[in-house]
């Protein structure tokens, strides 16, 4: 997939969208040529985000599902349909390991073809759930600064966060910044555009020549 639905302005180069030095995505082959025809042969049908709570995955997972022609799967709405409770609740009567655990079982089983999958914020503490996203699905991890997150995120104590109860939203950023970098291809500066402008960010990121190539039934 090359030139997705965006307008002209979106293929120039763009300092918000970043390959991410020493991530699993990282090409390291020597040579335009050979990475070129890695790009070619790297077809995935999956696109999923990562990123902090209050980042926008959900939002905008569904206006690039709309974009670009895919469906839509939000694990965290998956979880709380199959549990039939929130997930605060799980949280509340089972501990935040409890919810993460049962977030990397979700997605370590996720079968999914053709679909843009939002995570939740802390599908990052599993390396094998993450493994098994990027099988198929190319990784994006949408960002946004703290300042951002903090007047997003107000409902810390309610939100059904995989914290420990003395973990600020501070204390998560600190903590998993990391680790959506570490398995990231591509990180996306979203925090302070509106939706519309983040979408088109994204497909951007996707349309670099040294992307993963998303198979999308409007390439």
């Amino acid at each position: 997939m090359r030139n997705l639905s965006i307008s002209a302005e979106c293929n120039q180069t763009d300092p918000r969208i970043k390959h991410v030095p020493g991530g699993v995505g990282t090409r390291v082959a020597g040579g335009a040529a050979l990475r070129q025809i890695q790009a070619m042969t790297d077809v995935r049908h999956n696109l999923v985000l990562i990123g902090m709570p209050g980042a926008g995955k959900t939002t905008l997972g569904q206006s690039l599902a709309t974009a670009l022609g895919l469906g839509l799967t939000d694990t965290d709405a998956l979880i709380e349909s199959r549990e039939g409770t929130r997930l605060q609740a799980i949280v509340d009567a089972r501990g935040y390991q409890a919810l993460r655990a049962l977030e990397a079982d979700t997605l370590a089983a996720l079968q999914r073809r053709g679909h843009v999958i939002a995570t939740g914020g802390s599908a990052v503490y599993s390396p094998a759930a993450m493994a098994a996203l990027r099988a198929d699905g190319i990784i994006v991890h949408l960002h946004a600064d703290l300042a951002v997150l903090r007047e997003r995120v107000t409902d810390v104590d309610t939100r059904g966060l995989a914290r420990a109860a003395h973990q600020s939203l501070e204390d998560l950023y600190a903590e998993r910044e990391a680790l959506y970098r570490r398995y990231a291809e591509l990180s996306v500066d979203v925090g302070t555009q509106p939706p519309a402008a983040a979408t088109r960010s994204v497909i951007a990121a996707l349309n670099r020549p040294q992307a993963p190539r998303l198979a999308s039934p409007l390439a």
